[in-house]
């Protein structure tokens, strides 16, 4: 019987839809899911080293992308992948509710990352196979562009989407006065609870806050005043359970984690020695601190489930902080207790001046288990047009399982090749040291830029971080990619080499100037993160290009392959540590130190090899 399947079908019915699924997987593992985490009250150390971890099926693709030629066909694993990654987006989904939520989502996040990098081997093949070498060349750049569109997609508006659910799904918004006042009394203790005893009603759940309008005295006192208060209300807060947190060790499963040789032996020496003489509170030498203010909160009934209460500042003068109650976990065994905020007045500010906070309240877990589940309705759909509509091209058939050995013992030569290049450890080190700085970069704009502003971060809510990194900054990472091309095609790579290495490094010092200034304008946040993106897909472009480079030769797909494999472990390592460093250090001195970690780049670039008419266009 004659074979009806078409071997051949338009490209534009399914290249764009094919790679839009190939995006998707890797920037809700690389990025949505920091920011996932990061609203559900996970630590940065622990943000950074476990989702670093997720890189590790991109490092060791090239491990087994010939299992992928040799079992079934690239149409085949193209559409189990995209039914997998189906299912751990539903995963995700039905965990984040769970007590274990840290475990049990890492786990699918993890069955992602192993089906996305199976999927981004199978697809890259068939487009190889199912297109002929004119559709190569003008598509590639389509291809490029739908992956661009699935990163806004997934990192802009599914987080716009989550943080309009959060908006939508949480307690009316309270604002709250905070007046600095010279003729205050100052408070000499922590000051009894002001609300009245709440009695459960049937009434509307609703924040209950007082003062809703608080005066504190513009007078600096000692440090060891402020911090007996400030201490009173923090263990008030710890012992009613209104502050929680995911510690390693539940993350882990190991009890004694904190206790490793590891922790004894090198992290933490090392920990009190970067706390010490570079940690935040070092800049502090004066031994006055600024006045506290104290406000209380409830709920008015028994709420059923958890409430996350955050306050942030809204607006006025920005020498008025918070210093403590940044984030307050309600439930129904402690409802009806208050808890604790604490403002407190810059110990320079001696005149009188107004700020205005908000009490903001979201149900982030239903927030994100929405944004989740209609990801899982998109890819059943990448699935079931993926197998309606892609061709069935002859060459894309299974390798012969029989000559497994032969094929890996060729295989295993091919790698063998590769390191036997000339100057191959440099090689090796510009492939691991070009973006050393920025590996450690991306895994924490999203918390500095989500961080309420009293520990150091910008204070965006989720819609707004959406908007400006995940729309604004992916926008301007495109442009800056397209022009790192079409200059490079012009004057070729050696020109453009150094002006490219510039900017992907020194725009990271934008985050400096964040740290330290704290804008509160949402359009000068968007305009320095878009600036720092574009210089970011300008300067990418020389890494990219030079992979290509490194693989010419007798076998430029394999080469190439070990490359990108380098190329995640890169960022894979030094991301790991970032959120630790950084919790040691704070953000300002984080940003300082990720310029620093820059110049091993420079150093490298300085010695490569590079032919002067690489990467110009035949004219």
């Amino acid at each position: 019987m004659p074979n009806t399947k078409p071997t051949t079908r338009n490209p534009w019915a399914w290249i764009p839809t094919l790679y839009t699924a190939e995006g998707l997987p890797y920037v809700l593992v690389m990025t949505v899911a920091v920011v996932m985490y990061k609203g559900l009250g996970i630590s940065n150390t622990d943000i950074a080293l476990y989702t670093s971890w997720l890189y590790l099926p991109w490092v060791i693709k090239p491990l087994w992308s010939p299992v992928v030629d040799i079992l079934k066909t690239r149409r085949w694993w193209i559409w189990t992948m995209q039914v997998l990654i189906g299912g751990g987006l539903a995963g995700v989904a039905l965990t984040i509710p769970a007590p274990d939520f840290f475990q049990w989502t890492l786990a699918c996040f993890w069955l992602l990352a192993f089906s996305s990098a199976t999927h981004d081997i199978a697809a890259d093949g068939f487009y190889l196979l199912a297109t002929t070498e004119k559709e190569q060349s003008f598509f590639v750049g389509i291809r490029s562009t739908f992956y661009r569109i699935a990163s806004i997609f997934g990192q802009g508006l599914l987080v716009i989407l989550a943080g309009f659910i959060q908006s939508y799904t949480g307690l009316p918004k309270i604002p709250i006065v905070v007046e600095a006042r010279p003729e205050t009394a100052l408070v000499q203790s922590l000051p009894s609870a002001t609300l009245p005893a709440a009695a459960p009603t049937a009434g509307e759940l609703r924040v209950m806050v007082a003062p809703a309008q608080i005066q504190i005295a513009p007078q600096p006192r000692t440090k060891a005043e402020i911090a007996a208060l400030l201490g009173e209300a923090k263990n008030w807060n710890a012992k009613n359970h209104f502050l929680r947190s995911q510690k390693r060790a539940a993350a882990t499963g190991n009890k004694d984690a904190g206790d490793s040789w590891w922790r004894r032996g090198v992290s933490g020496p090392l920990g009190s020695f970067l706390r010490e003489h570079f940690g935040q509170a070092t800049a502090a030498r004066s031994e006055l601190a600024g006045n506290l203010g104290f406000v209380s909160l409830q709920l008015s009934r028994p709420p059923g489930k958890e409430v996350v209460v955050t306050l942030a500042f809204k607006s006025g003068d920005k020498s008025v902080s918070l210093a403590e109650g940044a984030r307050l976990v309600f439930d129904d065994s402690n409802w009806n207790l208050p808890a604790r905020a604490v403002l407190q007045l810059d110990p320079k500010l001696r005149s009188a001046t107004t700020a205005r906070f908000e009490v903001r309240s979201g149900n982030i877990p239903l927030s994100w288990s929405i944004t989740f589940f209609t990801l899982v309705g998109f890819f059943l759909l990448f699935a079931a047009w993926h197998q309606f509509i892609l061709p069935y091209p002859d060459q894309d058939q299974p390798g012969d399982a029989h000559g497994i050995v032969t094929f890996l013992t060729e295989f295993f030569k091919t790698f063998g090749a590769f390191f036997r290049r000339p100057k191959i450890v440099l090689l090796l080190l510009f492939l691991l040291l070009y973006r050393f700085g920025e590996a450690q970069l991306v895994k924490m704009v999203a918390p500095f830029l989500l961080d309420a502003r009293e520990v150091g971060g910008i204070g965006l809510t989720t819609e707004q971080f959406g908007l400006a990194y995940g729309t604004f900054g992916i926008l301007a990472l495109t442009g800056g990619g397209l022009l790192g091309g079409m200059v490079v095609s012009k004057f070729g790579l050696k020109f453009w080499l150094w002006p490219m290495v510039l900017a992907i490094h020194l725009p990271d010092a934008i985050f400096i100037y964040l740290a330290y200034a704290q804008p509160d304008n949402l359009a000068i946040v968007s305009a320095c993160v878009a600036v720092e993106q574009f210089g970011y897909g300008f300067g990418f472009t020389a890494y990219m290009l030079y992979m290509i480079y490194i693989a010419r030769g007798k076998h430029p797909t394999a080469h190439y392959a070990i490359c990108t494999g380098f190329m995640a472990l890169g960022m894979m390592l030094p991301g790991m540590w970032s959120g630790w460093l950084q919790e040691l250090i704070g953000y300002q001195h984080f940003f300082v130190w990720v310029i620093l970690a820059t110049l091993p780049s420079f150093a490298v670039v300085l010695l490569i090899p590079l032919d002067r008419e690489f990467g110009k266009k035949n004219s």
